[in-house]
């Protein structure tokens, strides 16, 4: 705690048994040390004992920092207790909290009862829609303006450095959009399932949720998350280099329910699936996959889906890449070969060295990144923290993660955070001391097919540096000795 000479604030205690003694925190310009100061840096704040005031700033019980010891008739402080009981005097006041804004907290402390403590709180339905604390009003989603020409065709990126676990609120789900959020009216709205059929349909919304139900947990993740590192590390934020990826409890109805409801005839070997937003979403699938995990979905996380999630009704492809998760599904339609439609030829498509273009490159490679440290919440001096982070697999589940701290030069397997699911998100963590110095941190996900995830430099030997899509390379943190933490790559 660094600041101008003079009284920083008083800190009182009383305990039952106790006489009353006042403490004032002081700066001074360093002197020689003394068993009463604790050394700041540049300053050394220093504790005066002093009579009673009528002006605390802290109040608390702390019979665990006073000896028997006698002075003058009364108990005082033995050196140990007054050591440690100026750190935490200093602790209370947060360290960079002076006069008024220093008292105004410590009125909040135990024992004391803050103000809210004082107070009836608003009633039940004050909020008939549960809202988050205002204090966390910063926690949201964003978006890059500069990154699309408007934003009814562009990405909200979701704030991974502020979520904990592995599902994603609803309010915090990364969105894209084509053409636009589409407002669909559910009594209007209907999914037609015809083709290569035997029956075909017109489902109400209705009908759809009188068929059996599953919930699964699945992560979905845009195929161009990290695409703006393709050529280079790019901004500085964990949100906006890996935030277009979520994690939800999905509910619906299995596709191969519907699919054996209609009849498929034997020259059926493909599905198109068609939204009914501006842009008609449309993507062509292969039938074997409809029928292994393919989900028709109403609601996500326990609630009916987001306007901005398709509701009424999406399509769910689990582990493969986002927008073959059509949203405000209308049309399924069966064929024997692909549409080749303009979502999967202009868009979509992996642009390769030689000038060649790969198609249908559905399936979200493993893939793996830090969640802290990050740009956004840097370590706070050196010490003990816990590296977190976030781990998945489009093949199935994450078997283990490696993390290093030296840009690769060696590794240490960090512990993967039950549950470790099919297609879901994975968490792990791993505990590092910092010695303040310079570090890079990584993380090297392996699937349970044995993948292994690649550095940017093996993906660009391979994919050269045109793609946009599915970069799944090794991200790396640089952190200084400040504890500013930079996006960077390694050559």
């Amino acid at each position: 705690m660094v600041g101008p000479s003079g009284s920083l604030g008083k800190l009182w205690h009383s305990d039952a048994g106790f006489p009353l003694i006042e403490a004032r925190a002081v700066v001074r310009p360093c002197p020689n040390t003394h068993e009463n100061a604790l050394d700041s840096g540049k300053h050394l704040v220093q504790v005066e004992y002093v009579k009673r005031s009528r002006e605390p700033i802290i109040r608390m019980r702390l019979p665990a920092l006073y000896s028997r010891k006698s002075w003058r008739g009364r108990r005082v402080p033995d050196p140990a207790g007054r050591r440690q009981f100026m750190a935490l005097g200093v602790a209370l006041a947060g360290g960079a909290l002076f006069g008024r804004d220093a008292a105004r907290a410590a009125e909040s402390f135990p024992p004391q009862d803050p103000p809210w403590s004082k107070t009836l709180g608003p009633g039940v339905v004050d909020r008939p829609y549960g809202q988050p604390s205002p204090f966390v009003k910063d926690v949201i989603r964003r978006n890059v303006p500069w990154l699309t020409a408007t934003r009814e065709s562009s990405v909200s990126f979701s704030p991974l450095q502020d979520l904990s676990g592995i599902v994603t609120p609803n309010g915090l789900f990364f969105e894209r959009h084509h053409s636009g959020r589409a407002d669909v009216d559910p009594r209007r709205h209907r999914l037609m399932i015809h083709g290569l059929v035997e029956r075909p349909l017109l489902l109400t919304m209705q009908d759809i949720e009188r068929f059996p139900s599953v919930s699964r947990i699945y992560f979905l993740e845009c195929p161009a998350n990290g695409g703006m590192e393709w050529r280079g590390a790019q901004l500085d934020s964990l949100q906006f280099t890996h935030g277009m990826i979520s994690c939800a409890e999905w509910t619906g109805v299995k596709l191969s329910t519907l699919l054996e409801e209609v009849g498929l005839k034997k020259e059926a070997k493909w599905l198109l699936a068609e939204g009914a937003d501006g842009a008609h979403m449309t993507r062509s699938l292969p039938l074997a996959k409809c029928l292994d995990d393919c989900l028709i979905v109403y609601a996500q996380n326990g609630e009916a889906l987001r306007p901005e999630q398709g509701f009424p009704l999406r399509l769910l492809v689990p582990g493969w890449e986002g927008n073959v998760s059509v949203k405000w599904l209308r049309r399924l339609k069966l064929g024997d070969k692909p549409w080749f439609t303009r979502e999967e030829t202009s868009k979509y498509t992996d642009l390769m060295p030689d000038g060649s273009a790969r198609g249908f490159t559905w399936v979200m490679d493993a893939k793996s990144v830090i969640t802290f440290p990050c740009p956004e919440k840097p370590p706070r001096g050196a010490g003990l923290y816990e590296i977190r982070g976030l781990a998945w697999s489009g093949r199935g589940k994450v078997k283990a993660v490696d993390v290093s701290v030296d840009g690769g030069v060696s590794w240490t397997r960090a512990e993967l955070k039950a549950p470790v699911m099919d297609k879901a998100l994975t968490r792990f963590t791993l505990a590092w001391r910092w010695d303040g110095k310079p570090a890079l941190l990584q993380s090297r996900a392996v699937d349970e097919t044995g993948y292994v995830q690649p550095t940017i430099a093996q993906l660009r030997k391979v994919r050269g540096l045109n793609s946009t899509y599915h970069n799944n390379s090794i991200q790396t943190w640089q952190v200084k000795p400040d504890g500013r933490v930079h996006n960077v790559q390694l050559a």
